[in-house]
């Protein structure tokens, strides 16, 4: 690391090798190779339980607010018995676990137990079996994966699904009506065949179903194998090198249904030893002060979260110096995906690191897929522009394909899946003739003509549209682009204009931000914040401040509107990480497109400053 303004950490030194074909497509991949890594991601816990025993896996809050958890030793003991435990109750490949349950200790042992005997795991989404309704994804989940059993730890809070969608399966759990307690599971005397049935388990073996959020339809059922674990561990590793001299210690919330939580997180910190400390909190309004008095306490050294989330916490740290250094103490590295990060947000981060150690924690990011387990590009050049996602992995090959004016890019390695479970008609789609994956992203070169300096998002190929003139509509790098220009006031946005002459956009707003600006505006109900005059001449202003530097029909913003009602993670608006998805607004709300047409007074135009206010 030469930047003598970022804190010292060993990191990877990529040496990137491309290829131009003759139609048009540029292969893209690192010299040298990826290091050896397991078979299988319980070696990682023999190893440590030999080689660290007493040393913290993973810890969370208890009844009383204190921590407590479980050591490498005890994880190693645990998941024996819990194989055992599983096995016993006729669990195997064509009968997985699946898991409703938050992220807890409890939850992670049942994971890593199934594996350790060769039995998939499907952890769901608490939101697809709690929402109201008929549960018609948690339907579509026993449809796809025929579970044989079912982890509940509170039974008693998701009822409705273990009495319908999913009645007559044991069900394992600590509280409520449980077929099996996970104590008693616990205390399973391992045997001859939990021995037979590790033994069988190797690189092509089922780890886990990971599901995808359903934003577009029902939610495929992607196969996560041990090879894509351990070589995406491997590769995460690779790059984050300081991680080998020094096991992690980790705050994280983000939910373990999710790809970024449930396997990068989770396996990085456990494939190097470290320590996961699960948080209660989430990025919003409500639940942050959790977080917020989670970091009091732990000193994380490699941190992740949104950009919604970093943006509560800057806000937070710049309130609380003490918040901040205990944040920044250790820290080397912070990362983030899931939605663009506004550059207000960046700065915020950067001063509050700069002003309490002199020096700044080097802020990362990169693209990937639940597809890709899902470490596959990533950037930690600290010279970079903001928005910069990288390079590929070791042992990635990224291939982009020329469509329409972008790059299409598309992925093979041994961190990718093979498919989706029991649909090979969906398999087949999604890879391309060469057997690479189709990421449905399109990227640009950050220096063009040259892979050497990374490549910036561009947008979900399916996201980006056609205006009448026929021109084509980035909506990833438009969309990242406004939200940096409204200066934290709007967490997202959504983007409209397909076949007409003119774009809007649908704005998401951080009422955080919004009530310092707004006089008064902590007592505010939300349609009165939203309406205020204060808000919305400082919209139009930086609106009018966007448009003078964006000009082209394909990026000017000719009107706005607020979004007043929540983004809804049944219609599939939102992931339940925060994650908006475009279309699914556009095509859910006509209403909203039909309001931001007219001339109504929730429309926001844009204004020069000097009458802004009186718009």
């Amino acid at each position: 690391m030469t930047d003598s303004t970022i804190r010292p950490v060993r990191l990877w030194t990529p040496q990137i090798e491309w290829e131009e074909r003759a139609d048009g497509a540029i292969l893209v991949w690192q010299k040298d190779a990826l290091g050896v890594y397991p078979a299988r991601m319980s070696d990682r816990i023999a190893h440590w339980a030999e080689s660290a025993p007493g040393r913290l896996w993973m810890a969370e809050r208890n009844e009383n607010g204190a921590w407590h958890g479980v050591t490498y030793a005890e994880l190693a003991g645990h998941v024996q018995a819990i194989g055992q435990g599983l096995l016993d109750l006729g669990l195997g490949p064509e009968r997985p676990l699946l898991i409703l349950s938050r992220n807890s200790v409890g939850h992670a042992l049942v994971a890593l137990g199934a594996q350790h005997a060769g039995i998939p795991s499907a952890a769901i989404s608490p939101a697809y079996s709690l929402a109201s309704g008929e549960l018609g994804k948690l339907t579509a989940v026993r449809d796809q994966i025929t579970p044989g059993a079912v982890y509940a730890e509170d039974a008693d809070a998701f009822s409705a699904a273990l009495g319908g969608v999913l009645a007559g399966l044991p069900v394992i759990g600590r509280a409520g009506p449980v077929t099996l307690t996970l104590d008693a599971l616990l205390a399973t005397t391992p045997g001859s065949s939990l021995r037979e049935a590790h033994e069988a388990t190797g690189p092509d073996t089922v780890a886990k179903f990971m599901f995808t959020s359903g934003t577009t339809g029902t939610p495929k059922a992607v196969i996560t194998t041990q090879r894509m674990l351990c070589a995406n561990a491997e590769q995460s590793t690779d790059c984050f090198a300081y991680l080998r001299d020094e096991p992690p210690v980790v705050l994280d919330w983000s939910p373990w249904n999710h790809v970024a939580g449930g396997n990068k997180v989770f396996n990085v910190t456990l494939y190097n030893g470290g320590t996961l400390y699960i948080d209660g909190g989430r990025p919003t309004r409500e639940a942050f002060g959790q977080t917020i008095a989670n970091l009091r306490e732990i000193r994380p050294t490699w941190y992740w979260n949104v950009p919604f989330g970093y943006e509560m916490l800057a806000e937070a740290m710049e309130a609380d110096p003490a918040l901040a250094r205990n944040f920044f103490h250790d820290l080397k590295v912070m990362f983030y995906a899931g939605a663009a990060m506004g550059r207000h947000t960046w700065d915020k981060l950067d001063g509050l690191s700069k002003q309490l150690h002199g020096q700044r924690v080097l802020l990362t990011s990169g693209l990937g897929s639940t597809e890709t387990a899902p470490f596959a590009i990533f950037n930690t050049d600290p010279a970079s522009e903001a928005g910069n996602v990288g390079l590929p992995a070791r042992d990635l090959v990224l291939k982009l394909v020329p469509v329409e004016d972008k790059w299409e890019a598309r992925v093979k390695g041994p961190n990718i899946t093979p498919g989706y479970w029991r649909n090979p008609e969906l398999t087949a789609e999604v890879f391309d003739d060469e057997g690479f994956y189709c990421l449905g992203d399109a990227l640009r070169f950050a220096v063009p003509g040259d892979p050497s300096k990374g490549f910036f998002f561009d947008g979900r190929v399916a996201e980006n549209f056609k205006m009448s003139t026929g021109t084509w509509v980035g909506v990833g790098a438009l969309r990242a682009k406004l939200i940096d220009a409204m200066g934290g006031l709007i967490r997202d946005t959504v983007i409209l204009g397909e076949g007409q002459d003119a774009l809007s956009a649908l704005l998401v707003p951080f009422r955080p931000a919004i009530e310092r600006l707004v006089p008064g505006g902590a007592s505010l109900d939300e349609p009165a914040l939203l309406a205020h005059p204060t808000l919305r001449g400082a919209l139009a202003e930086r609106l009018a401040a966007y448009n003078a530097t964006n000009r082209g029909m394909s990026l000017r913003i000719t009107r706005a509107m607020l979004i007043d009602q929540p983004l809804s993670f049944e219609k599939g608006e939102v992931t339940d990480k925060g994650s908006v998805n475009q279309r699914a607004v556009r095509n859910g709300r006509p209403d909203l497109a039909e309001r931001l047409a007219s001339d109504g007074a929730e429309v926001i135009l844009p204004k020069a400053p000097e009458d802004a206010l009186h718009g």
